[in-house]
């Protein structure tokens, strides 16, 4: 379908019309910010049916998956940031220290900026308006710039904003790499990009020019291990769930399965059984699956499936022009197979066979760290290893994908998945939040300690300002031992003996 984009000469004009929105003050005032938030929720509440229809348009997605994985989501973080915005904002008070007290020191809580939202195709409300909330809780002005691919909910998007949000506050750009790449000129309060680490390298070097900070979200492999200890019905029904949800076109999509050599054979036997259940004998007939988001991306899945040196026990066929890639399994693959070379972002499920949980530890150790994590385990000795000896943006035992959505938790990965989190709840207004340090200093503190900093400089001044950093610090640990736990049995008793000792006092005194 054909796609507006926005004249490259006009977004100027566009951004100088949200600086000046933001120099207004206006949205220093937390009750405008809450208006803007209310207003968001609405927006997505009242033309629910419409994103539907847009959403079914792009990705050919599911009703259910629309509410459940992205609609519902994204008003929860307009309204959660609604709800909490006065303390969010409150000024903090840092642990006391009798050596600042007195200055009174504060961290405000102040907005970045003019900032820059990039969204990506595969979830075009939950990854573009979810951040929005955060940005217009903190205080700042907000130029979105939708994904072309998704285009139907982009033009939505661009048509309802100016509806129901404060055109000073917040605007749309509409296009692709060129409108992005006149946006990169710029500098900004931040800048969230949504994405694949190929395009974040390019919008990283250019925030660099101009000293932009950013958050990126890129996904990337996330791996699932199943213990021998697992509930394999459980686990086949999970990861084929989050599998085969919107295509697996979700940054958080289980991107391979790392199964013990003890339970292979029953755990595909139960994925065989999802299959049917979930799909029938027909997926392409389904009305439980996406579609992929364009024949391009469709092509690139298939050069994957076609290139597996694994079999292909399950789907497997891929109809380009329809944008299909039916749910395919594939086992006994090596660790350099295609479909294992890069994300796959498709329905499209690797499984690879290991002798033990060490086995699975250092495949996934011997890999840039993934956006996610999902182990499926009884022992909780089990969990705990692979937990401290793995490193991922976020690890959820017996389940996959739902964390995304978990209330009050951040959201982001780490190395090469990302940085930062932009979501959820306060997480987000942090991201999109200067924390600035104030001091209130009293002339008097010049006349005792903090007068001897001033020249000229005496024997006596420097050994007044060297009795404020005097701290009595623990034993030195001994050459090659660590540092000893704290006794902390020692307070307690001697909290006990003077009670003792009152009680006794008292007590005589009577």
């Amino acid at each position: 379908m054909s796609f507006y984009s926005t004249p490259i000469e006009e977004i100027p004009a566009i951004r100088e019309a949200l600086v000046k929105g933001f120099a207004s003050g206006k949205t220093k005032n937390v009750l405008f910010r809450k208006t803007q938030l209310i207003q968001l929720a609405y927006l997505l509440q009242d033309n629910r049916e419409r994103f539907i229809e847009t959403l079914a348009i792009d990705l050919k997605r599911p009703v259910l998956e629309s509410n459940f994985l992205e609609i519902n989501g994204t008003i929860a973080e307009a309204y959660e940031a609604f709800s909490r915005i006065e303390e969010w904002t409150k000024p903090e008070k840092p642990h006391f220290d009798l050596n600042w007290f007195f200055m009174r020191p504060e961290v405000r809580k102040e907005p970045k900026g003019v900032v820059l939202i990039i969204g990506p195709f595969n979830f075009p409300l939950w990854c573009l308006l979810g951040p929005l909330a955060g940005a217009l809780a903190a205080g700042n002005t907000v130029l979105l710039k939708p994904s072309e691919l998704s285009s139907a909910t982009a033009d939505l998007v661009a048509e309802l904003i100016p509806k129901y949000l404060d055109p000073d506050v917040v605007r749309v750009v509409r296009g692709g790499v060129p409108q992005a790449t006149k946006l990169l000129e710029y500098p900004w309060g931040h800048l969230c990009y949504t994405g694949n680490g190929r395009v974040a390298k390019i919008i990283g070097a250019a925030a660099a020019q101009t000293l932009t900070p950013v958050t990126f979200e890129l996904g990337g492999k996330s791996p699932v291990i199943i213990d021998k200890s697992a509930d394999l019905e459980l686990a086949a029904r999970r990861v084929m769930w989050g599998k085969c949800a919107n295509a697996g076109q979700i940054c958080v999509s289980p991107d391979y399965v790392l199964v013990h050599r003890d339970v292979e054979e029953a755990f595909i036997k139960e994925v065989r059984k999802v299959h049917t259940k979930s799909f029938g004998p027909h997926p392409e007939k389904s009305d439980s699956l996406s579609r992929i988001i364009s024949p391009h991306h469709a092509s690139r899945i298939k050069a994957l499936v076609d290139n597996t040196k694994g079999n292909v026990i399950l789907g497997g066929e891929v109809n380009v022009e329809e944008r299909y890639v039916a749910p395919t399994v594939v086992r006994d693959l090596d660790g350099d197979d295609s479909l294992l070379s890069e994300e796959i972002f498709g329905p499209v499920l690797p499984i690879v066979k290991v002798n033990d949980v060490d086995d699975a530890i250092n495949f996934i150790t011997s890999r840039d760290h993934p956006l996610a994590l999902y182990i499926f385990t009884q022992d909780k000795k089990v969990k705990e290893k692979i937990l401290s000896s793995t490193n991922s943006g976020a690890a959820v035992v017996n389940d996959v994908s739902i964390h995304a959505l978990a209330a009050g938790m951040p959201f982001g990965g780490v190395g090469a998945s990302g940085s930062g989190g932009y979501t959820t709840g306060k997480w987000g207004f942090n991201t999109f939040t200067h924390f600035r340090t104030t001091l209130d200093v009293p002339s008097w503190l010049d006349k005792i300690a903090l007068g001897s900093r001033f020249p000229p400089y005496t024997d006596v001044k420097l050994q007044d300002l060297m009795t404020l950093a005097k701290y009595k610090l623990p034993p030195r640990p001994a050459p090659g031992s660590i540092v000893a736990p704290q006794r902390r049995w020692k307070l307690w008793a001697a909290l006990a003996v003077a009670g003792a000792i009152a009680a006794f006092l008292k007590q005589r005194s009577s």
